[in-house]
């Protein structure tokens, strides 16, 4: 890990690490009630961290789950969209994305030459993937530093795995 360039003093995964999560971070089944019951969990999360969040969980292109918690903006929402059509892109965390275009050496932004307004290859979108079937739809974070969310999904991740 090394210092985050938007958090400092932050540690921030590297590619294999993150793709390492990826790989942890699987369902047998995802239903609705699955995503009631993880937006709560990160709802939860939020609050005890009085974090200013938007959060979203969509599957097969239809939203389960959303929530605004105080603080959060209508600009957290435009965040989401944009990072979930990263997941939906690419398979992958929108963060993980973002950092495999860094570790090239170059910017998601630069090279990926997709619409800036429609994606962003930034931390918070994670895939929801079931075993045997693949990426199904996205959980995401918006409004903390982009390695802040990422980690909050993750964590809200592990927790409902039972990590």
């Amino acid at each position: 890990m090394s210092p985050s360039p938007d958090s400092p003093g932050t540690a921030v995964p590297t590619v294999e690490e993150l793709e390492a999560q990826e790989r942890r971070l699987v369902f047998r089944r995802f239903t609705n009630d699955d995503a009631w019951a993880l937006g709560s969990l990160l709802v939860e999360l939020a609050r005890e961290r009085r974090a200013p969040v938007a959060i979203d969980i969509h599957r097969a292109g239809q939203q389960l789950f959303h929530a605004a918690l105080p603080g959060s903006t209508p600009d957290n929402d435009a965040w989401i969209a944009r990072k979930r059509r990263v997941v939906e892109r690419y398979g992958s965390a929108s963060y993980l994305v973002g950092s495999r275009f860094r570790a090239k050496g170059t910017t998601f932004e630069e090279s990926s030459r997709l619409d800036a307004d429609m994606y962003a290859a930034h931390g918070g979108s994670f895939p929801v993937t079931v075993a045997d079937v693949g990426v199904i739809g996205s959980v995401t974070v918006s409004g903390l530093p982009q390695v802040e969310d990422h980690r909050l999904v993750v964590e809200a991740l592990e927790r409902f795995l039972g990590e």
